[in-house]
């Protein structure tokens, strides 16, 4: 145990964030460099190290958050570092976006402000790139297998990386003309710089791992032809394909999916452009959605310059406290206010917005919307509430529906889909078709980054027992496994 009183000695300190009016100005992450490693020994001590830690069973990845916590108590980095990695390729990513369903499994949050797990994390993997204690695992042999991956975000790349150093050729197959998926492109710099995916693309290349971009498989080349090449395939390819809004006015210029706006940012910063084709600056923005997609177009819009900011949401706002039908350690659905929230903006609560209105030329001027209710557990619109909002940029960041069927991927396989829309998947993670495999979103469905990490290790680990007829790698979860915690 890090420190008997630890919880009684010390309180929960998080992250410092920069100063609005200064980070506005810049896309760097948001929190100031270094403020965790002064505090965070303390904070990783006001771990109980419980006799059953639900922080495990609230993260999906089973991370061993009391041993690593135990280790930067002692301040011994490598030693965190090794456990960290045990479980989770990529503790650098979750600990910048994952929600942190562990902290909310904190069994010190029964009655105190949880443990700091998130922040805990993010120090060790910080520490660990700064002291070098992250380098790359090329396999002692070669199995002789090749291996196929479609999809280069955090499922593709951690099955990627799995298989990689099971011994196995691994080629990532990417659309984009970068490796990152939707860390690259979706993710703004202000939440995570992509210097950091980087250096884990480059220690992905050190290992042996193969990167293909700007080949989108079912148009630039077919999925019947990509299985002839390889032994195996895993898909992870997204629940890329948007939730719409058919309401009149959607065809004007100026609505945009979240997926067509933050992309366009991000190469800014990639120095494909000097400022983007579809930005904020000097606009009246509304954005539609309030989930995190949603905060990121805020936060966009902010230091784009825009004029005013709006985020609707059409369910009614949570309340700052847990609800009785989301006890601990479930995760609850709770009012958060993201770092892009803190920076401005109006968020606008129980509202659907009717159709849009434009000007003569076709650019959308106005959004019409009216507030809702739940009548007879349906929500439905509140009579004599129809009012009008300035809307010249609209930003739809409301979910996605499932994996793209257009570029025929799905029917080229000849894929089955479960009831959801989204590619079936048995125990071991195989598709219906022999030596495909799926993971992430694709078979799961929109979800969180722990998932998709979690699920591309269970899938590298299901196409090594079929290329092998055995496995060492882990598995820490089931497909089926929809934990309460999330």
């Amino acid at each position: 145990m890090a420190d008997p009183k630890g919880f009684l000695n010390h309180g929960r300190e998080v992250a410092k964030s920069r100063p609005v009016d200064v980070r506005l100005k810049d896309w760097n992450e948001v929190y100031v460099p270094g403020s965790l490693l002064p505090i965070i020994s303390k904070q990783a001590s006001r771990c109980m190290d419980c006799g059953i830690p639900f922080c495990h069973n609230g993260c999906p990845l089973g991370n061993l958050i009391p041993e690593w916590n135990d280790y930067a108590y002692r301040e011994d980095w490598a030693a965190a570092s090794e456990r960290l990695h045990a479980t989770n390729n990529f503790p650098e990513f979750t600990g910048r976006l994952c929600p942190a369903p562990c902290e909310s499994a904190c069994v010190l949050g029964i009655n105190q402000p949880a443990v700091t797990i998130k922040n805990v994390e993010v120090s060790i993997i910080d520490k660990a790139w700064d002291s070098g204690d992250v380098a790359p695992q090329a396999p002692e042999r070669l199995s002789g297998k090749t291996v196929a991956v479609i999809g280069s975000g955090p499922a593709g790349l951690a099955a990627a990386q799995q298989l990689t150093r099971a011994g196995h050729t691994v080629a990532v197959y990417e659309r984009a003309d970068r490796i990152g998926g939707l860390l690259r492109y979706g993710i703004p710099e202000f939440k995570m710089e992509k210097r950091h995916i980087n250096r884990r693309i480059e220690q992905m290349r050190a290992e042996g791992t193969r990167f293909r971009t700007g080949i989108e498989i079912g148009r630039d080349l077919k999925a019947t032809d990509l299985k002839k090449r390889y032994d195996a395939v895993v898909i992870a390819a997204g629940a890329t394909t948007a939730r719409d809004l058919p309401v009149p006015g959607r065809e004007l210029k100026g609505v945009y999916q979240a997926m067509e706006y933050l992309p366009l940012a991000n190469k800014v910063q990639e120095g494909d452009y000097v400022t983007s084709p579809v930005s904020a600056e000097g606009k009246h923005v509304v954005v539609i959605g309030g989930g995190d997609t949603g905060a990121d177009c805020v936060g966009t819009a902010h230091r784009q310059g825009a004029a005013s900011v709006t985020q609707l949401e059409i369910m009614p706002r949570p309340g700052e406290e847990r609800n009785p039908n989301q006890p601990w350690p479930t995760f609850p659905m709770l009012y958060k206010v993201t770092s892009a929230h803190e920076e401005g903006g109006e968020r606008v609560y129980s509202v659907s917005t009717t159709h849009f209105e434009g000007d003569e030329d076709g650019n959308v001027q106005w959004l019409h919307l009216t507030e809702v209710e739940f009548i007879e557990g349906r929500l439905t619109p509140k009579p004599g509430t129809e009012r009008k909002i300035p809307a010249q940029l609209v930003t739809l960041a409301m979910g996605f529906t499932g994996t793209d069927r257009e570029n025929g991927l799905v029917e080229q396989f000849g894929l089955e889909l479960d009831e959801r829309g989204n590619v079936a998947r048995d125990a071991d993670f195989a598709t219906n078709v022999p030596g495909v495999f799926v993971a992430g979103d694709a078979g799961r469905g929109q979800s969180l980054i722990v998932w998709a990490i979690a699920e591309g290790r269970s899938a590298a680990r299901g196409c090594d027992r079929f290329l092998t007829g055995a496995s060492d790698l882990p598995a820490p979860i089931k497909p089926t496994d929809r934990s309460l915690m999330v």
